[in-house]
Parts: C-alpha cells; structure tokens; sequence
C-alpha cells in the first residue's frame, strides 16, 4: 500500500513548484529586459526629432477606418508639434514598465499597467500592425510587435495556483488562463498569419524580395550581404514559398492541440527558426542599426512566446530522486 502520509509527495510536488516559479520569474525578467530595450531604443537622437512622427507614426495611419484613423491623426499631431516632451514621456514610460516588471514586489504592477499601454501604442503608433489596413504580414511584424507585450504580460502574470495546481499545466503559457484559453490563443495568433500570408498580395512576384530590399539601405555591410543574397534567392518564388510559410503557420498554430511531446517540440523548434530567419533577413533585428528602430519587431517576441509555450513535463515524468 502506498503512504498517504508519506512527506516525500509533499516535497517533491513543493519542488517541482519552485523550479516552476523560478521558470516563470525569468520569463518575466525577459519581458522585462525587452521593455527596457524599448525604452533605450526611444532615447536614441532621431526619436526627438519630428522625423519620428513623419517616418514612424504618419505611415501608419494609412488606410485604417476613419473613426480609428482620425484619432491617429491627431496623436500624430501632438508629436508632431511636441517631439521632445512627447518623446521623454514615451522613454520614461516603457523604461519604468521594464523596472516594474523586473522588481518582484512590482511584478504585477507592471505588468498590469504594460497591457493598457502597449494596446494603445498598437493603435496610435503601429496602425493595428496593418491588420485593418490591409497591410499586414507576418514576414515584416504582423500582426503588430507592442501586441505580443501585452499577449505576454496575459500569459506570464504571477500564478497564484498550488504547487500541484501549477505542476499540473501543460506548458507555461497554461498556468494563470488555463489550457484550453492559452491553446485558443496561440491558434488564433498563428493561424492569422495562413491568411496573412496569402492576403493583401503578399504572395505576389517579387512580394518578398522587394520587402527585404526595402530594409536594406543604411545597414551594416555584413547584414546587407546577407539580405542582399536572401533577396536575391527568394526572387521569383513567392508563391512556393508562401505555399511552404502557410503550412509551417499551420503545423505551428495546431501543434498545441497534438498529444505527443516530441512533435509539438518539433514544431516548436520550427517556430525558433522561422523567428530567427526573419528577424535577420527580413526585419533586419527591427531596424536597430538605423537609428529608428524602437522596438526588436515580432521575431524575438515570438520566440519568447515559443518558450512559453514549450511543453512541460508533467510531476509523474518528473525525476524521482528522493531527498
């Protein structure tokens, strides 16, 4: 007969409970750490200029719907007129969401107040990541970086669940809204990109390499070789490659659903190298080297969001080392 009241269940669930917490702390340091960077990114010399409103926030606004736009058009006003002030408010914003996030007792503090703030810099200054524009693509940061903040914050919010409760989750992203509405989610967010992917003539000739080529200009030399030769490459293939793209998305998207761990790893595996390919050669690490580039775009943020996900093993694989 087993010991019900044996301390060793205790102990090994308290155990597997600790490096659970510990995983979800440093998770959100990383969250935190990318704020940070944001706010960084938001000090550099152009940002105070108004060439940030004109080249960052006034093509965004493009062919969203007029009750959205106009509000946009307004925002872009004031930065226009004020890019000092506007720009110092915008810096000591994300940088004191960063700390937040970072500094345990304000954990949820931050990522609380992140949420509000990355939906509104998703509207007023990605233009909805194209999505209501009809220019979105999730090669060049669709649906929208600033929205993957606040996905994550969602995601990553302190859990209050037991030890076994906690223990219990599938994967990381599971332990405060659930399985079933953390595998919605992430369906959802990379079966967008299927339809993206064959939207808005992003599979057209020439689509793809005319995005890279368009980011070109002003890299460094060892970066504009390597997006020159992936332009070069891509050329002509749009469409077989968008054919490729979509069922990658798709295998992504449903692979949550899957009952074998080592193929949901798989895919997520692919998930980590299509984020690392086109964080290079496409978005040129969100335009960082530019000058301009205020935040590192979708790639890094979505292979956060692949680690929040990575399947967890569950107490009974745990390692049954006894004290």
């Amino acid at each position: 007969m087993t010991d019900t009241t044996s301390p060793v269940p205790l102990l090994r669930s308290f155990a597997v409970g600790s490096v659970s917490s510990g995983r979800r702390r440093t998770l959100q340091l990383v969250l935190g750490g990318i704020w940070l960077l944001d706010g960084v990114l938001q000090l550099q010399p152009a940002m105070f200029t108004k060439d940030f409103a004109q080249m960052m926030i006034y093509p965004t606004i493009g062919a969203n719907p007029r009750v959205l736009a106009s509000p946009m058009s307004w925002v872009h006003t004031i930065i226009f007129n004020h890019p000092v002030g506007t720009n110092i408010a915008f810096a000591c914003i994300q940088l004191a969401l960063g700390l937040a996030i970072a500094y345990r007792p304000t954990t949820r503090l931050g990522l609380a107040a992140s949420i509000p703030w990355a939906v509104a810099v998703w509207w007023f200054g990605e233009g909805f990541g194209g999505v209501l524009s009809g220019s979105a693509d999730p090669l060049t940061g669709a649906p929208g970086a600033v929205i993957l903040y606040a996905l994550l914050a969602v995601l990553l919010w302190p859990d209050e669940k037991s030890a076994e409760e906690s223990a219990a989750a599938p994967f990381e992203a599971a332990r405060f809204v659930g399985a079933r509405t953390a595998r919605g989610l992430w369906l959802v967010l990379w079966g967008s990109f299927v339809y993206f992917t064959f939207a808005n003539g992003n599979d057209a000739p020439g689509a793809l390499s005319n995005q890279i080529t368009a980011t070109i200009s002003g890299q460094p030399a060892w970066l504009t070789s390597i997006m020159n030769h992936a332009a070069n490459l891509t050329d002509g293939r749009d469409l077989a490659i968008s054919i490729v793209l979509g069922i990658l998305f798709a295998g992504i998207a449903v692979s949550v659903y899957l009952p074998w761990t080592r193929v949901r790893r798989g895919w997520l595996v692919a998930a980590f190298v299509y984020c690392a390919v086109i964080w290079v050669v496409v978005q040129a690490f969100g335009g960082v080297f530019l000058g301009m580039g205020t935040d590192p775009n979708t790639g890094p943020l979505l292979a956060l969001l692949a680690i929040v996900y990575w399947p967890l093993m569950s107490p009974s694989t745990q390692p049954q080392q006894l004290p």
